[in-house]
């Protein structure tokens, strides 16, 4: 056996390549740095919190209620509520929103007409048409321009997903996979939280720190070239892996802190929980928290899954706007509301759908707050039945430039890039509706 096949080099190189390091490994640094420059702009947000509806949900169901259309399309949700907000009803099952609608606006006319999950995550992520270059989503894109290369000094990556990868398009795009986000697994409403390479499950932290030491008892290769510069940079993500298993990152994640009263008040549930632990990390200065909400692509029975999601979702984003509100963090952290499309205005009551709502890209809701944009508004309007939108479309491509311009990033300016692409962070904005001025 040569010596670069030998078992200690092979220990050092799996170590790697199987995530040994966790999350510290995002931490390497890449053959390449992108040096992005922010934008001229007066920015009013430092941290975004995106709730991703995964499946799509119905805007009839939540944020534009139309009970004169009839049973056939509102179901037995014909009785929508008063917000604090003079003229703006919402659904009937979000009463606790409806005491918050003062902070949120509601955009009631998204469009983009396309009915694939795939493609309309990818849309409404990026706010690009598919083509032949992959863009990177929001997430990635914030990470380049406020992330490691421009100050960010935290103890875990710029951007993160709780809990589980999105999973339906690449979110680094043609950035590479540096600004990709950092999935944490677990469930925050478990304890521990089992946070993908900072706490592994049944693993106690003696029998990690044992494991350390077996490592380095078995590195001797690295113990015969202690100067290797390869080997060193190698140690630092060691460091960093076990600073964050035994250190700060890990109290970062630890919802144990929290008081009993404050977990209750988000719901002792995934997603509650998973908007209290997006509520710790911007307070930490993490710029981009996804909080990946799975459970809403409802073709069957939809209305008997909505009556157990809606109030899931109630507590838990009502009890982050006003958490955040009440810690002023509400006026730095943009909340972005949306799934990759709605859902189909007619109710499918025939098997073997049962009750359920189709796919519907063709009109939409999405919900935004803090950071800048302005509350207790509604942008846009659908027809009657909510099958069409009535006034002022608004693409992904306008809101996704509204967020950068809040968050100092110039939508017309170029996307710095390892592939050296002359291409901007927008597409052009001809043929949009324009970004949302109104509400900025």
């Amino acid at each position: 056996m040569s010596k670069r096949q030998t078992p200690e080099f092979m220990t050092r190189r799996e170590a790697i390549r199987r995530g040994f390091l966790g999350a510290a490994g995002l931490l390497l640094t890449g053959p390449f740095r992108l040096q992005a420059r922010s934008a001229p702009l007066n920015p009013k947000a430092k941290s975004v919190i995106q709730i991703w509806m995964w499946g799509g949900p119905s805007h009839l169901d939540t944020f534009d209620p139309k009970p004169d259309a009839g049973y056939d399309y509102c179901g037995p949700f014909n009785k929508p509520i008063q917000t604090n907000v003079d003229g703006i009803q919402i659904g009937e099952m979000l009463p606790l929103l409806a005491q918050q609608a003062d902070k949120y606006s509601i955009i009631r006319s998204m469009t983009h007409g396309n009915n694939s999950h795939e493609t309309a995550s990818y849309i409404v992520q990026t706010g690009h048409e598919p083509g032949r270059l992959v863009y990177p989503c929001v997430g990635a894109v914030v990470s380049l321009f406020k992330g490691y290369d421009h100050g960010y000094k935290g103890l875990v990556p710029p951007y993160i997903v709780l809990t589980q990868p999105q999973g339906r398009f690449s979110e680094a795009g043609f950035l590479g996979p540096r600004y990709k986000p950092f999935a944490t697994g677990g469930d925050p409403n478990q304890t521990p939280f089992a946070v993908e390479g900072i706490v592994a499950r049944g693993i106690s932290d003696d029998r990690q720190r044992s494991r350390r030491e077996l490592l380095h008892d078995l590195d001797s290769l690295g113990k015969a070239m202690p100067k290797n510069p390869h080997f060193e940079q190698l140690d630092r993500c060691e460091e960093n892996a076990y600073g964050m298993i035994f250190g700060d990152a890990r109290k970062m994640f630890d919802l144990s802190q929290e008081k009993d009263e404050v977990r209750e008040q988000y719901g002792r549930n995934t997603f509650g929980q998973s908007c209290l632990m997006a509520r710790k990390l911007v307070e930490q200065g993490v710029p981009y928290v996804t909080i990946n909400y799975r459970g809403w692509d409802t073709h069957k029975q939809h209305f008997e899954t909505m009556r157990r999601r809606l109030p899931e979702m109630d507590r838990g984003m009502a009890a982050l706007l006003q958490d955040l509100a009440d810690r002023h963090l509400l006026e730095s952290t943009i909340i972005w509301w949306s799934g990759e499309f709605g859902r189909g205005p007619k109710i499918q009551w025939e098997a073997p759908w049962n009750g359920g709502r189709s796919h519907y890209g063709k009109c939409f809701c999405a919900v935004v707050a803090g950071g800048g944009f302005k509350g207790g508004h509604v942008v846009g309007a659908s027809d009657e039945k909510g099958l069409e939108v009535a006034e002022r479309p608004v693409y992904p491509q306008d809101l996704i430039g509204s967020m950068y311009e809040l968050l100092g990033i110039d939508p017309d300016g170029p996307l710095s890039n390892p592939r050296g692409l002359d291409v901007q962070v927008m597409p052009p904005a001809e043929g949009s509706g324009g970004r949302l001025k109104e509400i900025m």
